[in-house]
């Protein structure tokens, strides 16, 4: 398929122009859209997604702009080309003439494939954030959050994942290196068939003997593949097989191999989705997928970056990604910019050094980690992040009520009673209060644990100490706030909701029928009850329509009364 063009010289007579051009409001993003296309998204931003040959694609300059309403508007990929045929406002956006026919919605699906292949997948949210930035939207303050990411694969236990690992390298493997792995298996399965094997479920001993049997088959598939040189999908499978049979297996000692108690860190959880794992919102809400994180600038409210991390892996972990866009820190032994000596600085990097000094990241208590704060402060960038005050179970004394001196290296406790901070090899150490506990008056109060309290310092303490004290002052809570309402521009408050109509025949006027109510995103909704649309009367001694304009439909009681 080659690239198609978009035409740029509109019809005389556009009707979604004559119309879009008189009522839409100066500042619509449909406006902006249709001034700006060729600039924005110009169809060569995407030569190299298609080749020299083939018949005309549609143009992605087009494309571009629907898929940004598309986001914008909450629309999926058939609503968004409904939009597109029958909306006037999405045509006038995409600069196409009345006579521009419609597309299939597969060809929205054809064109996210042919970018998340490419070099540079994340091309139009690249260009959206430079026009946003040359526009000077985007300030040196990021809010960042996360949220789950639900996976469309079903979560496989043990059983599924060896014997689909199995059947995955049996299937990548060429005809003859497939024959040398199959011929060194043992079990009674010809792993062509998806799904679990016939088993017993109810005998405990089938089971296990039927996990004994899939991990040693397991185990002959690697053996019958070291030492050869495989293509990277055969190496690719057979490293997932020796992940899967190595993560929930251990061995008895009569050389029995089970399923082992407890969840591996790291789990696989599917082998059609290797990259999926178990993840956690909160201590109750667990989920499996992955998960999204965001940076978003909280006065224009522009998405600055956005990333797709493991489910399992901590919401500071891709800090550094999201935080790439902020300028670097500023030197403060470097000559100024108006410092004669060092001569005159040009004007842009007088502005980007006053700015760099105000550059502030607010996030919640997920990105408050010891590692953040620490390249947050090397970097020069202001840390509004929340830190977890360190709790205790049972109600016990928590961290806080013990005093840690690290210039000392001691740690007191509620008790006044001081012991040393042992080093550790990472930084940090441990403290151990040991047998000092069982005769101490607080014991209840402090813990239950027969080896005494022992209080770990984190090898950040000092900052996360520093950052704790900051966030009980007024003046941080008080610029600490959601994003919502964190904007250099005071906001309304939100008009409460419309009340729904009890009857879905909803009067604009005493007495007069209105407008049904607005249905999912703003489209007419269904009419409940099609049959009371037409209200029958008795007109000439003949059923006909009421024509009652002034009263509105009539009741039962009044078709009795025409009738008698």
């Amino acid at each position: 398929m080659t690239l198609g063009l978009a035409e740029r010289q509109g019809g005389l007579f556009n009707v979604a122009v004559a119309r879009c051009e008189a009522e839409l409001p100066e500042r619509s993003i449909y406006r902006l859209l249709h001034a700006e296309r060729d600039r924005l998204f110009p169809d060569a931003l995407f030569a190299d997604l298609y080749v020299n040959h083939g018949r005309r694609s549609v143009p992605p300059s087009i494309l571009a702009v629907v898929m940004v309403l598309q986001r914008l508007e909450g629309c999926s990929d058939r609503e968004a080309v409904d939009r597109f045929a029958y909306d006037l406002r999405w045509r006038y956006a995409a600069a196409v003439d009345d006579e521009t026919g419609g597309f299939a919605h597969t060809v929205l699906v054809e064109l996210r494939a042919r970018l998340r292949a490419s070099a540079d997948p994340d091309r139009i949210f690249r260009v959206t954030c430079e026009l946003a930035r040359q526009a000077g939207l985007l300030g040196v303050r990021r809010v960042l959050d996360s949220a789950p990411l639900f996976d469309a694969v079903a979560t496989q236990d043990t059983v599924t994942l060896l014997r689909g690992a199995v059947r995955g390298v049996l299937r990548v493997c060429p005809a003859e290196l497939a024959a040398v792995v199959r011929a060194a298996l043992q079990r009674d399965d010809d792993y062509a068939a998806a799904g679990k094997p016939v088993c017993d479920w109810d005998d405990v001993a089938a089971r296990e003997q039927l996990v004994d049997a899939l991990f040693r088959d397991g185990y002959r598939a690697l053996q019958a593949l070291r030492g050869l040189k495989l293509g990277p999908e055969v190496a690719q499978a057979a490293e997932l097989l020796a992940t899967v049979i190595g993560q929930d297996i251990q061995e008895t000692p009569d050389g029995r191999f089970i399923i082992a108690q407890g969840v591996t860190p790291d789990r696989v959880i599917s082998v059609v989705d290797p990259q999926a794992r178990h993840g956690h919102k909160s201590n109750a809400r667990g989920f499996d997928g992955y998960k999204g994180h965001v940076a978003i600038d909280p006065d224009s409210e522009v998405i600055t970056a956005a990333e797709v991390g493991a489910a399992n892996a901590g919401d500071a972990a891709m800090a550094a990604a999201l935080l790439a866009d902020l300028p670097a820190a500023v030197d403060p032994n470097a000559p100024s910019a108006t410092d004669p000596a060092a001569g005159a600085a040009p004007a842009d990097q007088a502005t980007a050094a006053t700015t760099e000094l105000a550059a502030v990241v607010y996030g919640d208590a997920a990105y408050g980690t010891g590692a953040l704060l620490a390249d947050l402060e090397q970097r020069g960038i202001t840390a509004m992040t929340k830190v977890a005050a360190p709790t205790a179970p049972q109600g016990h004394f928590a961290k806080q009520q013990f005093r840690i001196d690290l210039d000392q290296g001691t740690v007191t406790c509620p008790a006044r009673l001081q012991v040393p901070i042992i080093p550790a090899r990472g930084g940090g150490g441990v403290a151990r209060f040991g047998r000092a506990c069982q005769v101490c008056p607080l014991q209840a109060s402090c813990t239950s644990s027969r080896a005494g309290r022992t209080i770990t310092v984190h090898p950040q303490e000092a900052r996360l100490q520093a950052a704790r004290s900051r966030q009980r002052d007024p003046a941080w809570r008080a610029d600490y706030r959601p994003p919502a309402h964190r904007g250099t521009q005071a906001r309304p408050p939100a008009a409460p909701p419309p009340r729904r109509p009890k009857s879905p025949r909803t009067r604009t006027a005493a007495g007069r029928p209105g407008l049904a109510a607005a249905g999912r995103r703003g489209q007419p909704g269904p009419l409940r009850r099609p049959w009371r649309a037409l209200k029958t009367g008795w007109v000439g001694g003949r059923p006909g329509v009421a024509t009652n304009q002034a009263t509105g439909p009539r009741s039962h009681r009044q078709r009795t009364r025409a009738r008698s």
